[in-house]
Formats: C-alpha cells, structure tokens, sequence
C-alpha cells in the first residue's frame, strides 16, 4: 500500500473563499507538513479540477467555510468519487459542520469543524495505520463540541474546539497571489494578501453560520504567527492585508498588538478589518490609532436599519448605532463598508427604500457591492436561526440541495423584489456597469413595487471619481 506521507497522498481542496488565497488550505497543510506528512493543494475557484491529483490521493478533504463553497464542493465530491472511489472523503468547515447529516448520507467518510486541524492529521495517522473510519450510526453524525482528543476513527462527524498550536500557514503549493482579490485605491490595484488573527466568535447572531460551531468561543493566533504569515504574504508581492477574523476586535488588546506588529514590520502595507457595529461603538477609542497603523476600510455587518430585525438576527446593535459607528470610522479616517441583508421576512418594502435612502444619503453607494441590495436572508440547516421562534412562522421545508431552508415573505411583492434585483445585479456585474447605475436602477425596482411614481433619472457615468478603497472580488456568501 501506497505510503501516506508520500507527496499528493493527501488532497487538501478549496471551492471558493471571496477571492482570497486559501487559508483554510494553508493552516491545514501546515499543520500535517509538521506532522511528516506532503500534502498536495488544489483551489478549483482558480484551478482546473485536477483529476491526476484527486485519482492519486489517498485522503481526500474538502474545505467549506461558506456557502457557496459547499455547493462547489459537493460537486467536486462526487467528481473525485469518479476517479477514486476508494479514497477517504471529509469535508471540514463550518457548512460541514451544520450539514453533517446531509455530507455522510452522501458519500462523505468524515465531518469535522471547529479547530479541526489537529483532528485531520490523527485521520491521516489512521489511514498510515491502516484503519478505516467507520460511517457510525445516525446518531453519531451530529457533530458536537468536543474538548478534541482521539482520531475520529469511528466518529464521522466531530466538531472540535481545542486550543492549538499555530504553525506559521503553508502557502508553498498554493496558487500565486496575482490570481486572487487585489486591493483597489486610487485607480491602483494592488495584490492582497489574507490572514486570520483570530477564529470563532464570542457572539450568537442567530444568521451566522459560526455559533452553532463554536458556541460563543473565539481562539486567538499569536502575534508573531500572523506577522510570520504576513511577512511571507508580502514576500509574495502582498501590499494590502485582510484580516478575515470574524471580528477583528472580538478581543481589542490582542487585535491592536496585531496591527501594531504588522505596522512596524510593514509601514507601507495597508490593512482592512472586519468588525460588528457593536465594537464599532464599544472601542471607538481604538479607531484612530488603526487607522494610523494603515487600516484602510471596515467591514460591519450592518444588515437592516429596522430595530425589529436587528433583534431577530441578535445583532448587538440599533439603528441609532449604526449612526454611531459611522461617524467613529469616519472621524479615523477608515472608510466604512457596511454589508447588508434586506430581505427578511421581518423586513418591509418601506425598510428597503429607507436602506437605499439612506445610503444615498450617507454617499455610501460606492462603499456596498451592488450584490448586496438582492441578498435573501439564508437559514442554514443547524443555524440557530432555523430554531428561532421569530422565525418559525415563516419557515418552510428543508431544500437538501440548496443547504437552505425556504422561507416565504408576509408581503409577496417583497419576493417578487428579491428576485427581480437579484437578476439586475448580476446582469449589471456581467457588463461591468457602474455601481451607482446600478443602485438608481434597484432604487427604480423599489419605486415600482411600492406603487411610487419615479422622478429619478439615470446619472451618467463617472468613472474617474475617486472611489473608497475596497477589494476587487464582490461579497457575498
């Protein structure tokens, strides 16, 4: 039998993580490099599927952080299933964790999620072994939290949350950054690099995949393991650093001794964070020395501006918040990005016409991604969501292929909305239109739905206005 820690007997595989360089491939490739083990990478949102590499990998493990990588990945599943049925399948990630029961009936040998890393290499040490991991029972496929320990052998599905022992991530076979988001500021694209600070969250929004994973815990990387990653990034030609923490200032001190070491090392090279308004507010005071360190922009998961909403999806923040923490980031410099989720079922066509007024208002159309004005609140199965009264009202069955529950709006014009936005963005991103076309035209859908005559007439272009930074790969999940 074919050696384990031979090159390629490991296939760590990426699907899709908004146009960043895989750092859910990097930390694991890491983790068994230092374990004896050659791990080979393959990044399908960049790659061609490689079906030499998939054919000879005896352990294959597919990473789904997101939504749209799951999808991505059930396919890919089934195509290495193809050309090497024999192969061990996992599937690791938050969505695996919340779609277990779906990924085992399935196909899928293994499920992990949390701080997993160290659960992969004791599966590769069993497969060394010679032992195969059992599929279990039914009731074994419910990952839960564990405080790590064994090999997994026997447990399909296992959700660890255990501190590690951080190796510097491992890029080497990784794809080159000139391939993944740029930075864009001032006309200029820059290569962008990404690290993670920290992991989990110490919140429990009820539409976030990470608290059904990690329950309220976060785990920080040390200082000098960021820096060590950022210093190869930028070796690798990195100008500007993303920060893909959940929430950067979920613990502040450690966040700002991060920046500080990054600006020291790196005065030239920029950042950007991702952060709840509720810190926004909370740690205020820290805003302006980021943005002296070179934080550029802030991602806030903003969502609604309805009270009502906000309290549904226990985000933490008001209304008048959102204020605040705008005119924080502002007074330091930063730009703010705020992302948004305005279609719920608690959320009415005027709450969608006072969203796009206000960020009008604010001028903050060139700071959004126009794919966010169509994005439809996704209720995962294991979200907390799903199990929230506010919810049950409107919830209906479990689409198994589309990982989602479908829901159905009170107001049906709010679905007819949804979808006939949905369409103009992506049709105007096909055709590379100027976002603020764009958004008059999704304020026109609005217009029209709500029976108000519109007097607005299309702007015309302005492509050498200066813009806020932001990076080239639009958000979504």
């Amino acid at each position: 039998m074919t050696d384990v820690r031979e090159r390629g007997q490991i296939l760590l595989v990426a699907c899709y993580e908004l146009g960043h360089q895989p750092l859910t491939l990097a930390w694991p490739a890491a983790f068994l490099e230092r374990a004896g083990y050659r791990p080979a990478t393959l990044d399908i949102s960049v790659e061609r599927f490689d079906a030499d590499r998939a054919r000879r990998a005896r352990l294959v493990a597919v990473s789904v952080p997101m939504h749209t990588a799951l999808r991505l990945g059930v396919g890919v599943a089934a195509r290495v299933r193809e050309v090497n049925p024999a192969a061990h399948l996992c599937f690791f990630g938050l969505y695996a964790a919340l779609n277990a029961e779906y990924l085992l009936a399935r196909g899928a040998d293994t499920v992990l999620a949390g701080e997993c890393e160290e659960r992969l290499v004791e599966l590769a040490r069993s497969l060394e072994r010679g032992e195969t991991p059992s599929q279990g029972t039914a009731g074994d496929r419910t990952p839960s939290a564990t405080a790590g320990g064994g090999a997994g052998v026997g447990r399909p599905a296992a959700t660890v949350l255990a501190r590690l022992r951080f190796p510097i991530p491992s890029r080497t076979g990784l794809p080159p950054l000139r391939k993944y988001a740029h930075l864009e500021r001032d006309g200029e694209r820059r290569p962008a690099g990404y690290v993670e600070a920290s992991r989990g969250c110490k919140h429990r929004c009820t539409h976030c995949p990470i608290p059904p994973v990690y329950d309220g815990r976060f785990f920080v990387v040390p200082p000098e393991v960021v820096v060590a990653d950022a210093r190869q990034l930028v070796a690798a030609g990195a100008r500007h650093i993303t920060f893909g923490d959940p929430d950067f200032l979920n613990g502040p001190r450690h966040a700002l001794a991060v920046a500080r070491a990054l600006h020291a090392e790196f005065p030239d090279v920029t950042f950007d964070i991702t952060t709840k308004v509720e810190h926004l507010v909370r740690h205020r005071a820290l805003l302006p020395e980021l943005g002296a360190l070179g934080c550029l922009f802030v991602v806030s998961a903003v969502e609604s501006l309805n009270d009502t909403v906000l309290a549904h999806l226990a985000k933490g923040h008001s209304r008048r918040d959102v204020f605040t923490a705008l005119e924080a980031v502002r007074a330091a410099g930063i730009a703010l990005r705020p992302t948004w989720v305005p279609f719920t079922p608690w959320t009415g066509l005027d709450d969608y016409r006072e969203m796009l007024a206000f960020v009008e208002a604010e001028d903050l159309v060139d700071h959004v991604d126009p794919v966010q004005w169509g994005i439809r609140l996704l209720v995962p199965p294991g979200s907390l969501l799903a199990r929230s009264p506010a919810m049950r009202p409107y919830l209906g069955p479990l689409v198994e292929g589309d990982f989602s529950y479908r829901w159905l709006h009170p107001d049906p014009r709010m679905d007819r909305l949804q979808g006939e936005v949905s369409r103009l963005v992506a049709e105007a991103a096909q055709r590379s239109e100027d976002p603020r076309q764009t958004f008059r035209r999704v304020q026109a859908l609005a217009d029209a739905a709500a029976g108000v005559r519109a007097t607005r007439s299309d702007p015309a272009p302005l492509p050498d206005r200066s813009r806020p930074p932001r990076l080239t790969e639009p958000w979504f999940c």
